[in-house]
């Protein structure tokens, strides 16, 4: 990664780390890289542009639009609409690059401008790099080639976005929801109008929360980072279960008829034996990351499944996906990406899906989720130690083993160094909370001491 680009495109304060000339020189950056790499060779190239409700969103989208039209890309705005959306359109329509404009699950002031290459897949990181040095190369003076006349891109509002996606989901979801009802909640963002309607369109009997962004209110006190008022609609209303996305509604969390919360990993248990029903598993095997709950692998592996993990991050669960063709991935924190439907992580799909199951089975979800038991899980963040000598550390090792051994085939130590920060994460799972804390605890010392 370089230092503008994260796991998940650009992101900062909008108008303060994020700003339009920011936006404008990435996109324009973007257009000569992508055209050197001769994706738009032999036609006069397209992008889709996308974006959350987020009031910073509306300078960002013309500085993108600015930015790619002089350098000849013809626009496609959509409006306000998922980052899988945008995702979706982008291959659809054979457009040659996605631009998504949001900071997904963050508060209201960030922003975030997100790349998407033909197909509606992420970017490589060597193409991010390469924007990336591109853009600083011209910050600096360099000029830029600039198309005129008749080849500067065109630009024009394409509110069929919202239709053809609404519609995706709909062919996607393998029965109808008649008889549930659920809750939605929004956290009014770019799923506020969809998601609503596409529940609707396959039978279910919703209630609506979070679902009237202005702009200044995503992600605020609702929605997957914000569960409770969810978990208090579903019991208020007597609703089978509750569904909630994010801001840019790439993810999705749920809460079954009592209240309880269902992660990512409980979500992906589920669909992961609905779709091995349907044959749609392939391989039987369920992509997941290093964070996931042992409880998750320990329950697949007693259904019969195999699971593959990776580092933390959807990218790199996509990335595990692709090269293998697996169907099936996703992380506990609800991003889960559903191969045969999806280029990303689509929170309003995998609503429906788990969904779909609940009405399919006649079962209530927490019934369903029961699949799986989530062992407690603790994480202890150790700072100001040299993150570096993690593996190399042979004290460090020493005490990692006696912990697994003391932990038995029930529970589990990661140690993780922060990419970003002098500090090393410490994560313990085990089948009682008080010992998890207690190695937890141990090891963090041991960390400080032999890393300090």
């Amino acid at each position: 990664m370089g230092e503008l680009f994260g796991t998940d495109g650009v992101r900062g304060v909008a108008n303060a780390d994020l700003t339009a000339e920011m936006a404008l020189g990435l996109s324009v950056a973007a257009a000569h890289v992508l055209a050197e790499a001769g994706t738009f060779e032999g036609h006069r190239p397209v992008a889709v542009v996308g974006r959350d409700p987020r009031a910073s969103g509306e300078f960002l989208e013309a500085a993108v639009v600015a930015g790619l039209a002089s350098a000849g890309v013809d626009v496609l705005l959509v409006g306000v609409l998922p980052t899988p959306a945008v995702a979706f359109l982008t291959a659809e329509l054979g457009a040659d690059l996605g631009v998504m404009l949001s900071a997904s699950h963050n508060a209201m002031p960030d922003n975030g401008v997100k790349f998407l290459a033909r197909g509606g897949h992420k970017l490589d990181d060597e193409l991010e790099e390469r924007i990336e040095a591109v853009y600083a190369e011209h910050r600096t003076g360099a000029p830029w080639e600039r198309p005129t006349g008749s080849g500067v891109g065109r630009v024009r509002t394409y509110d069929e976005g919202f239709e053809k996606y609404a519609a995706h989901l709909v062919s996607a979801v393998p029965n109808r929801l008649d008889g549930l009802k659920v809750v939605l909640d929004e956290a009014h963002g770019a799923a506020s109008r969809v998601s609503p309607e596409v529940f609707t369109r396959v039978g279910a009997e919703i209630v609506t929360i979070g679902a009237e962004p202005d702009g200044l209110n995503i992600n605020d006190g609702c929605g997957s980072t914000h569960l409770g008022k969810l978990q208090a609609a579903v019991l208020e209303h007597g609703a089978d279960l509750g569904i909630a996305h994010d801001g840019d509604a790439d993810r999705c969390l749920a809460v079954d008829h009592t209240g309880e919360e269902v992660d990512g990993d409980q979500i992906m248990a589920v669909l992961a034996l609905a779709m091995r029903e349907r044959s749609a598993l392939r391989a039987d095997t369920v992509v997941a990351t290093v964070m996931s709950n042992l409880g998750f692998k320990l329950a697949m592996e007693r259904e019969g499944l195999s699971i593959i993990q990776t580092a933390v991050g959807d990218r790199y669960v996509l990335e595990e996906m692709k090269e293998h063709g697996y169907a099936l991935g996703g992380e506990q924190s609800g991003h889960v990406i559903i191969a045969d439907h999806a280029t990303t992580g689509d929170g309003t799909l995998t609503g429906l899906l788990l969904a779909a199951r609940v009405a399919q089975t006649g079962r209530t979800l927490k019934d369903l989720a029961a699949v799986m038991e989530r062992l407690p899980q603790v994480l202890v963040n150790v700072p100001d130690v040299d993150r570096t000598r993690v593996g190399s550390s042979a004290e460090l090792a020493s005490a990692v083993a006696d912990a697994e051994r003391e932990l038995g085939a029930t529970g589990r130590v990661l140690l993780r160094p922060s990419g970003t920060e002098p500090l090393v994460r410490v994560m313990v799972e085990a089948a009682d909370i008080d010992q998890a804390r207690s190695v937890a605890g141990r090891l963090a010392d041991v960390v400080k001491s032999a890393l300090g």
